[in-house]
């Protein structure tokens, strides 16, 4: 593959450079020139919070903490089950009432240094609702671990899933789900044996961009081998459903990440939607994933069926 300027981290360029007849999934991000941006341009363009606003982020990650708190109280018995020796390194299982039942992973994000399983449990309200189990892995954060070492905990945690997890009652298919940094983290995870299909919300497929927003990289630290080497859309594709989802109110940048991302993965026929959620933002999307009838809850369920043909 191709080299990459330092400057020109876009993820339409890492896609054109490595496949060059993907033309498709550039329009929300091609009006940006990144090699005449200020950093500070480059910083806001993949600033979550800052685009949402502070306030507002808080509230909604406070909120699902309430809500995933109440169902770890109502369903304490299979949680904090260790996969690793780091002090998160550790699985929250749902499991449904038919141990074969679908098994739904979500996997969390926060720019790989911030957020828990705790705080997300509540995203598996829907398939739970629906009869499914659900599981949750944690991860050691950044600085404490480098990129490669949270790609590394989660393969060691979905090996424990496929030897453990039947012994807590989940025998079911595994449909894998993350958001932005754990939509990246779905991505690469694809490929694990235990996995059937996976959902990818408003996530980042190519890591260049990130090299230059201080807010991520002071603390990830990303080197040139790990953009390299763990970025989705430099790898080659994985043959199982992956759908991607994505906020029509999100930064242009993180939107383009999912198209282009989308476009790699067309160009050789891979499967899987790419699946716009209308009017919602970095934060509000998690809002479909949470019903039992919202729009990504149902992908979930078309991904069980699809994976199954």
């Amino acid at each position: 593959m191709a080299d990459f300027d330092h400057r020109l981290f876009l993820a339409a360029t890492a896609a054109a450079v490595a496949t060059p007849n993907v033309a498709s999934g550039l329009e929300a991000t091609k009006i940006m020139d990144w090699q005449t941006m200020s950093l500070d341009a480059r910083n806001a363009a993949f600033n979550n919070v800052a685009h949402v606003g502070p306030d507002i982020a808080r509230q909604k990650t406070e909120a699902w903490a309430a809500e995933s708190a109440k169902l770890r109280e109502q369903r304490p018995k299979h949680l904090n089950l260790a996969y690793g020796q780091g002090e998160r390194t550790k699985w929250d299982l749902y499991p449904a009432s038919d141990p074969k039942a679908p098994c739904f992973v979500h996997i969390h994000g926060g720019y790989w240094q911030r957020g828990s399983r705790e705080i997300f449990a509540c995203l598996a309200d829907g398939v739970l609702a629906r009869g499914w189990s659900a599981a949750l892995p944690g991860y050691t954060l950044a600085p404490d671990a480098s990129l490669t070492q949270i790609t590394r905990e989660l393969r060691t945690a979905f090996d424990w899933l496929s030897a453990q997890s039947a012994s807590h009652g989940i025998e079911g298919p595994v449909i894998i789900s993350g958001w932005s940094a754990g939509g990246h983290l779905t991505a690469f995870m694809l490929d694990h044996p235990k996995v059937a299909a996976g959902l990818s919300i408003s996530g980042v497929f190519e890591l260049a961009p990130l090299r230059d927003s201080p807010h991520v990289n002071d603390k990830v630290k990303l080197t040139e081998v790990e953009i390299e080497s763990l970025s989705p859309i430099r790898l080659p594709g994985v043959n199982k459903p992956l759908a991607i989802a994505y906020g029509t109110s999100e930064l242009p940048a993180m939107i383009g990440s999912s198209r282009d991302f989308q476009a790699y993965r067309s160009q050789s026929h891979l499967p899987g939607p790419l699946i716009p959620i209308v009017k919602t933002n970095h934060f509000t999307v998690l809002d479909e994933l949470r019903s039992p009838n919202g729009s990504l809850t149902r992908a979930v369920v078309r991904l069980a069926e699809d994976s199954t043909r």
